[in-house]
């Protein structure tokens, strides 16, 4: 297996291996974690992937979606990455990359983007991972492990490959839609969450400096819940309550 893992293209019922690099950007992708053959809320992202899949054509993602199911190992820690690119020929824009599950940590530190949102389709996963990526690989060289990305009015958007949430006391907040963030499986997740255990969630624009005593977190599909312990010059809470949501989210995960 290589570094960026193992590249199938789907073929009417069945995947076929590939050996070639595609130059083109990705116009749509869906990936999550894959652990000893459990999976948190696989078919939300078979549902997401299909709902920002525009095609002239008909795509049959049932197939698409039992032909992932059996191919995905049940043993070890994967991140596969559901692809489909437009501009392949009819009949051959489905691709999934199967790849080992990179390191995962509990914790992170944030740095604000000091730029503008570079994004250009910010409610579709897919077109802009690579600038994300970059965005992502601009923040280490700050000393911080994920970039914040603001609204041009500096309100908290997203991470760059993450959705942010924090505390208020008792109350679960996260961007409202006043502010460009991508559509997350895992923040749905979590709200789901919070509101079953009886604790309000809050839907506003804040300002990273209006998150001074908060308990900050960065979601995603692949790290789940990880609490910030540092961002720049905001005095952020330590973590209280992640580790007891982790464990909630963990029970989240079925078979395949």
């Amino acid at each position: 297996m290589s570094v960026n893992g193992d590249f199938y293209r789907f073929d009417s019922d069945r995947f076929v291996k590939v050996d070639y690099a595609i130059a083109e950007q990705l116009t749509v992708a869906d990936s999550f974690l894959v652990e000893n053959g459990s999976v948190r809320a696989i078919q939300k992202h078979f549902d997401r992937f299909q709902s920002s899949i525009h095609s002239p054509v008909e795509i049959n993602f049932e197939a698409f979606a039992k032909a992932v199911v059996e191919i995905l190992p049940l043993e070890g820690s994967w991140f596969p990455r559901l692809e489909y690119r437009e501009f392949q020929p009819i009949g051959e824009q489905l691709f999934l990359r199967l790849r080992e599950a990179p390191e995962r940590t509990e914790t992170l530190t944030l740095w604000s983007l000091d730029e503008s949102d570079p994004r250009v389709s910010p409610g579709i996963k897919g077109p802009d991972l690579s600038a994300c990526q970059k965005l992502r690989r601009k923040a280490n060289l700050h000393g911080a492990d994920e970039a914040v990305i603001l609204s041009d009015e500096g309100y908290i958007a997203d991470g760059a490959l993450s959705s942010i949430m924090w505390w208020e006391g008792e109350v679960l907040c996260a961007p409202d839609d006043s502010t460009n963030w991508l559509p997350s499986i895992t923040r749905e997740l979590v709200l789901e969450i919070a509101q079953q255990a009886g604790f309000e969630i809050q839907l506003k624009r804040s300002r990273p400096e209006d998150l001074a005593g908060c308990e900050v977190w960065s979601l995603s599909a692949l790290q789940g819940i990880r609490a910030a312990t540092a961002w720049q010059d905001v005095a952020i809470s330590q973590p209280k309550r992640h580790q007891s949501f982790r464990k909630r989210l963990s029970l989240i995960a079925e078979k395949l």
